[in-house]
């Protein structure tokens, strides 16, 4: 998969391989270390970023990486919401751009995608789940349609502040509006 398009803040996406590992470590621990988009409070190494790579795109979900010239200026990948069944058709994206290309339309075009592969593969419904509330991600998710969901306060902590979580979200392809051609646990449905 690679798409493109004109204008100051393009670039080209394509599919997130091992051998980005190294950047992508690089871009999410500027996050961690100097903003609340990430609750984590330590970056995760290559070795761990590679790995996560590996699972993401093992279920065949969506792992997108955006690319000026040769060099990774963001990624955005879905995975399932939570681990149980019944959230097989829900996903949570997550998007973090080089903080020398934040406000360049690189989170527009990755997130559009991300909405477009999410749903081919299958998920119904996406949600962002916006750490310390982040008022750039709030806009982002906003202009590419999500609606506000929820707010959890004061449930992180992070450079001596309480942070909220912010939750938006998007019906992806029908939504709610028609069943499955499955169902999440279909051993049960057979038992019957």
């Amino acid at each position: 998969m690679e798409t493109g398009e004109s204008g100051a803040g393009s670039c080209v996406l394509r599919s997130a391989e091992v051998g980005d590992a190294a950047a992508l470590a690089a871009i999410y621990a500027a996050h961690v270390e100097s903003g609340s988009a990430s609750f984590d409070t330590v970056p995760r190494t290559v070795t761990e970023t590679e790995q996560k790579i590996r699972d993401i795109r093992a279920k065949g979900w969506p792992f997108l990486v955006a690319t000026r010239g040769t060099e990774v200026v963001g990624y955005a990948y879905a995975s399932q919401f939570r681990d149980r069944p019944a959230y097989g058709f829900a996903c949570e994206d997550s998007i973090y751009i080089r903080l020398d290309h934040v406000g360049r339309g690189i989170g527009s075009q990755l997130l559009a995608a991300l909405i477009t592969q999410s749903t081919a593969f299958g998920f119904r419904q996406m949600i962002a789940v916006i750490g310390g509330g982040e008022p750039a991600s709030v806009a982002l998710h906003g202009k590419m349609g999500f609606e506000h969901a929820g707010r959890m306060r004061s449930v992180g902590r992070k450079f001596g502040r309480w942070l909220d979580s912010v939750y938006m979200q998007i019906a992806l392809g029908e939504g709610d509006s028609s069943a499955p051609k499955r169902e999440p646990d279909e051993r049960k449905a057979l038992s019957k």
